[in-house]
């Protein structure tokens, strides 16, 4: 860190923008979203207000409607705001995002840092796979802070280099949330310095390390304090050799929580498999969607080439349509899942890396347009919908090139899926194109203008 560094006067605390660069209105839909994902009225768990947490943040609960624990947060909390390490083994939908804010936002408050800080000196760190995942945590941090002066910036690929770094140097920062990548730039520059950081959270870390971010990661940590000195928090939807070593290589004697979700393919989403010709795909999907007519439904695909075409298709047989993948812009994929809260959009188009976290109220459909090559990737896929206890509908279409994937499936789930043949009637051809292409290949690239000549006020 240069030594430089930017003193902060109060009245600059005071204009703090958590989540720099979003919109005021998106509020509402940001609680909205935390809300489905952690209330559960379960009076076998124990209430916030049973836990000796901050005024500040048991009013955002309140605020949010939350009253009982969901059992990840339960059996974490209960340890972790004593200060212990934590491995938690916990699907998307069962609170896990809640239970580490809590103990991040109740450590700050509680400890506050009376000398003088500098800007880029963050005290905790959560790190993500994805950018839309990195995005939910910091709304949802918004959310749970909106009582309290805590101010949290995001870090991710896709959005101009220097407006992040402007905001990061703007005012203090407490809680910063990240992807690897783009975290790595800033560390590499020099540009944040991590030697303060006392909560480190890696969420997902079975996404990470099948993305091949871990040695990122490492690099990451090497740049934090060492794990004596910091408290560790890893999630991971699964429990591998490879999970259980980087546990223990990064969180000091970290005590393990394993909670299966409540929602994970069970009575709630109502799973089926159509039996079709790889041909006869598309005529199902799109007779499928005006049979039911859903406001919002989400098809899986696991390539970028064939999410970009099946959403193009639909777009020009007149379906409002969204694309959500790695490479298009992160401007473009905010805009994308906006209009998709808002039913401006019907279908949203993905593949797993982007549709990973993503936490949207009332999804009636998920579809399965090709199936997962790992399981594990179907119970998130189908995760998107049937949440907080609502009913929904997976449809999987499987064929000649993928149906020995099944019984994999099974297996992860404990149960048999109802395979059938579509009836004739979802096998009509759709009508001629309406409209003219709409998805193309996005050749957005990172813009870092200025970042090498950029100074330090």
């Amino acid at each position: 860190m240069n030594d430089e560094r930017n003193k902060i006067s109060e009245k600059d605390q005071e204009a703090v923008q958590v989540l720099g660069g979003e919109r005021e209105g998106e509020r509402e839909i940001e609680q909205k979203n935390i809300q489905s994902n952690t209330l559960v009225h379960n009076e076998n768990q124990p209430r916030f207000t049973e836990f000796d947490l901050p005024p500040s943040l048991l009013k955002a609960f309140a605020k949010l409607g939350f009253e009982f624990c969901t059992p990840i947060q339960a059996q974490s909390l209960k340890v972790t705001l004593d200060g212990h390490d934590v491995t938690g083994k916990a699907q998307t939908g069962t609170g896990k995002t809640a239970a580490f804010l809590t103990t991040i936002i109740n450590d700050q408050l509680k400890n506050p840092i009376d000398e003088e800080r500098y800007v880029a000196e963050p005290r905790a760190l959560i790190i993500a796979p994805t950018r839309e995942l990195v995005m939910q945590i910091a709304k949802d941090a918004e959310a749970l802070t909106r009582y309290c002066e805590l101010n949290i910036i995001t870090l991710v690929g896709g959005i101009d280099y220097q407006k992040q770094l402007d905001k990061l140097e703007a005012e203090i920062v407490d809680i910063v949330v990240a992807t690897p990548g783009r975290l790595i730039d800033f560390v590499g520059s020099k540009k944040i310095d991590l030697s303060y950081i006392e909560t480190l959270v890696i969420d997902e870390a079975d996404r990470m390390l099948d993305m091949g971010f871990i040695p990122q990661v490492r690099q990451i940590i090497a740049a934090c304090p060492k794990k004596e000195f910091r408290q560790t928090l890893l999630f991971s939807a699964t429990f591998t050799d490879d999970i259980r070593e980087l546990a223990e290589r990064w969180a000091l004697d970290p005590i393990r929580i394993e909670v299966e979700s409540e929602y994970e393919t069970t009575e709630n989403v109502d799973q089926k498999v159509y039996l079709v010709t790889t041909e006869e795909k598309y005529k199902l999907l799109y007779n499928l969607i005006l049979r039911d007519g859903s406001e919002r439904v989400i098809v899986f695909t696991n390539r970028r080439d064939q999410a970009r075409k099946l959403a193009d298709n639909l777009h020009r047989n007149g379906i409002e349509t969204g694309l959500l993948t790695g490479e298009i812009a992160q401007q473009k994929r905010v805009r994308t899942l906006e209009n998709f809260r808002n039913a401006n959009i019907q279908v949203l188009v993905a593949t797993d890396v982007a549709g990973r976290g993503l936490h949207i109220e009332d999804i009636s459909h998920v579809v399965n347009f090709t199936l997962p090559i790992e399981a594990e990737d179907y119970v998130h896929r189908i995760g998107r919908t049937g949440r907080a206890g609502a009913e929904g509908t997976s449809i999987s279409f499987a064929c000649e090139d993928d149906s020995f994937l099944l019984p994999d499936i099974e297996e992860k789930i404990g149960k048999k899926l109802n395979c059938e043949h579509p009836e004739a009637s979802l096998l009509v051809d759709p009508p001629e194109f309406l409209r003219p292409s709409k998805f193309k290949a996005d050749k957005s690239h990172d813009n870092r203008k200025g970042k090498k000549h950029h100074k330090r006020r």
